[in-house]
């Protein structure tokens, strides 16, 4: 008697599944043309839209390259000269595509050299991970750059250590960690910048930083 009960509410479970679909096979419809159009929309967009101003971006970019390696300090990489667009606005009129996202670090770059620091977190903060391990880290750690000029050791901290550990290879990874403890010695914090110091001793012995990383380790010894 229970097994039949159940098997009259399994069915009247089916039942109205099948009732709802069918009184809402028009709403149904209409949401599943909707994603249909959305996703032809999406490969619409990639192919006919952002590729071609990719192209247009990666053209422009070679110039403003180019015044950023002549003459880092004048403006004509950030602002362009003539008809050549500056990485200002390669960055904000391409927008999502790889020369865009790049042009945020050259700025960065840039504006740190200047000392526009709080322009150089800006720029710095519109970059989107691409998953590189050379540029990835060399961004936080600028941003630890910028963060320090401004005084927020705190942030600068933060920064370092994100860069130090973002990829571990042996150009960034050493040379953030020592940035890390400069800025925990300014702090007073001893045992922390003899942490990062050591770490640079241990892991990247064969980098440029580890040829003199004793010195660090023994000044920050000696002022515990």
């Amino acid at each position: 008697m229970a097994i039949k009960q159940k098997e009259l509410i399994a069915n009247n479970k089916l039942g109205n599944t099948g009732s709802f679909v069918k009184e809402n096979q028009k709403s149904l419809a209409v949401i599943g043309g909707a994603i249909v159009a959305l996703v032809l929309l999406y490969f619409g967009y990639q192919k006919y839209y952002l590729a071609p101003r990719a192209d247009k971006a990666a053209n422009e970019m070679f110039k403003a390259e180019e015044f950023a390696g002549v003459d880092s300090l004048s403006d004509k990489a950030i602002k362009g000269y003539g008809s050549y667009p500056g990485f200002e606005k390669i960055a904000e009129e391409y927008s999502s595509t790889k020369s865009a996202n790049l042009a945020n670090v050259y700025l960065g770059g840039l504006y740190l050299k200047k000392g526009e620091f709080k322009k150089a977190v800006e720029a710095l903060g519109n970059y989107s991970s691409t998953g590189s391990p050379v540029i990835d880290p060399l961004v936080l750690g600028m941003l630890g750059d910028a963060y320090s000029e401004l005084q927020d050791y705190n942030k600068a901290i933060t920064y370092y250590k994100k860069a130090a550990e973002k990829s571990g290879n042996t150009f960034t990874s050493p040379l953030f960690l020592k940035k890390l403890g400069l800025t925990f010695e300014h702090e007073k914090d001893y045992e922390s910048a003899l942490d990062a110091y050591k770490k640079i001793r241990e892991e990247y012995p064969r980098s440029t930083e580890a040829a003199v990383i004793d010195e660090y380790i023994a000044r920050a010894e000696a002022a515990k």
